[in-house]
C-alpha cells in the first residue's frame, strides 16, 4: 500500500459504523458497534461519543487497550487500528463534537453528566484487501 493514511482514510469515511474494542474485566475481547467517529486526525487520533455509564466506558477506566475496526462490506476489505482510548468529560470535548440531534441521546445536552467523549489514539494497524493482510505505520499528524 503506497499510502496509508489516504488508502485507510477513505475507507474510514465511507462507513457509517465503525467497532470499538475494549478488554473486560476477565481479560476477553468486548466489541460493541459505534457510529462513525465524529473527528479523525488522519489515522491517529479519533473522537466518538458514549454514555459515561456504558459497559465500555468502566472496562476503559480498567484496562485504556482497545481497537477500532472498519469494514467495508461492498468490497471485502477492513482496516484494524489498535491502540488506547482516554475518556474525557471536559467542557472543551464535549463541546468539540456535540452535534444537533444528540439531545436524543443525552436530553441535557453537552453538560448531560451521561455524555463522555472517546479519544481513540492509534498505535499500529493492519488492512485486509485482496484477501490479504498487511501491517501499515501509523503516523501522528503534526499541527491538527
Amino acid at each position: 500500500m503506497r499510502d496509508a493514511e489516504k488508502t485507510i482514510g477513505n475507507l474510514m469515511d465511507k462507513q457509517s459504523v465503525c467497532f470499538l474494542g475494549a478488554i473486560d474485566k476477565e481479560g476477553f475481547p468486548s466489541v460493541k458497534a459505534m457510529l462513525q467517529p465524529r473527528e479523525r486526525e488522519g489515522i491517529h487520533t479519533f473522537w466518538l461519543t458514549t454514555n459515561t455509564s456504558s459497559l465500555h466506558v468502566a472496562q476503559y477506566r480498567e484496562n485504556p487497550a482497545a481497537c477500532l475496526y472498519f469494514c467495508d462490506r461492498r468490497f471485502f476489505r477492513g482496516a484494524l487500528l489498535t491502540g488506547t482510548i482516554e475518556i474525557l468529560t471536559d467542557s472543551e470535548s464535549r463541546y468539540r463534537i456535540w452535534r444537533e440531534g444528540d439531545t436524543a441521546y443525552y436530553p441535557q445536552g453537552p453538560d448531560d453528566p451521561d455524555y463522555c467523549v472517546l479519544r481513540f489514539t492509534a498505535r499500529s494497524g493492519r488492512y485486509y484487501h485482496n484477501f490479504k493482510s498487511e501491517d501499515f505505520a501509523i503516523q501522528e499528524t503534526i499541527g491538527n
